[in-house]
């Protein structure tokens, strides 16, 4: 999986069932690079992503031009076999996938205690420079902060701070800016705020969304797992964009993301063998 940012399909014909389940080539291609290749740290075989790709419902064009797109983005480097191509992970490539996994399956994990402190910066981003706003708002949007007011970000997560700053040294937005770690004081209310930087509502409707998906899915075979956890994983990959990974205190009551987590742990858990399985009969099954 990537740390890469995922853009919502758009579209009117698209109910948020058939957005969550929908994904594009290139997305696809990068989870299953940082669920099966990633670890392994093994080259792979054109012909192999192809197969999996098809299995997946993603056409081999289009398969193809994912797959010289990452390398067109510096993530994998292809080296030609004969008439065939075996793909490796870049130094880039596995910065950026092992970044996504960390964030990506930390999203999955038990929840963290909250001593209470917010992170809270103020940004400063020219009227007319709507580009680099939206390119702000989906990076920290993937750091756990919200917009609690035009220019003013906030997250319960004070350890994100390094990585706003990063953010904002890449983005040329550090003069300007300025960042604060503090608690609540006796004026206004937090759960108040909470709501005014994140659509809480909405977030639960994709929780609920996904384990309506996920709850219909019963592999029988270990092929059919594989496909399996490539879209449980492409699924999940969403929320921590999604989701500000909230502290129990700041949540409503009976929040469906606790239950996502655990059915996302459970399945992964039980489908991970026997998707290992099946892909290391698909990978090992073209030799030199």
């Amino acid at each position: 999986m990537t740390a890469a940012p995922v853009t919502d399909l758009e579209g009117p014909s698209l109910s948020r069932r058939q957005e969550l389940g929908a994904a594009s080539a290139r997305s696809l291609l990068l989870t299953v690079l940082g669920e099966f290749v990633l670890p392994r740290r093994e080259p792979v075989w054109t012909s192999t992503l192809l197969e999996l790709l098809a299995d997946l419902d993603v056409a081999e064009k289009a398969a193809r031009q994912a797959l010289m797109r990452t390398a067109d983005d510096g993530w994998t480097v292809g080296r030609r076999i004969g008439r065939e191509t075996r793909w490796d992970l870049t130094e880039a490539g596995t910065r950026l996938l092992e970044e996504g996994t960390e964030r990506v399956y930390g999203s999955a994990s038990a929840e963290r205690p909250w001593d209470g402190s917010w992170l809270v910066v103020t940004v400063s981003v020219p009227e007319n420079a709507r580009a680099l706003r939206q390119r702000l708002r989906t990076r920290l949007g993937w750091a756990g902060l919200g917009a609690s007011s035009p220019g003013v970000w906030v997250s319960p997560r004070p350890d994100r701070e390094a990585e706003v700053a990063r953010v904002l040294s890449e983005l040329g937005l550090t003069e300007g800016s300025w960042s604060f770690v503090a608690r609540a004081g006796q004026v206004g209310d937090e759960r108040s705020l909470v709501r005014s930087a994140w659509d809480l509502d909405a977030i639960e409707g994709r929780y609920e969304d996904f384990l309506e998906l996920v709850g219909s899915r019963r592999p029988r075979t270990d092929r059919q797992a594989l496909v399996a956890q490539v879209r449980l994983v492409q699924e999940w990959r969403r929320f921590p964009l999604l989701d500000p990974g909230l502290p129990r205190e700041l949540l409503p009551p009976r929040w469906s993301g606790n239950r996502a987590a655990q059915v996302f742990r459970e399945r992964h858990a039980t489908w991970a063998p026997r998707a290992a399985a099946a892909w290391d009969e698909l990978a090992g099954s073209r030799t030199t």
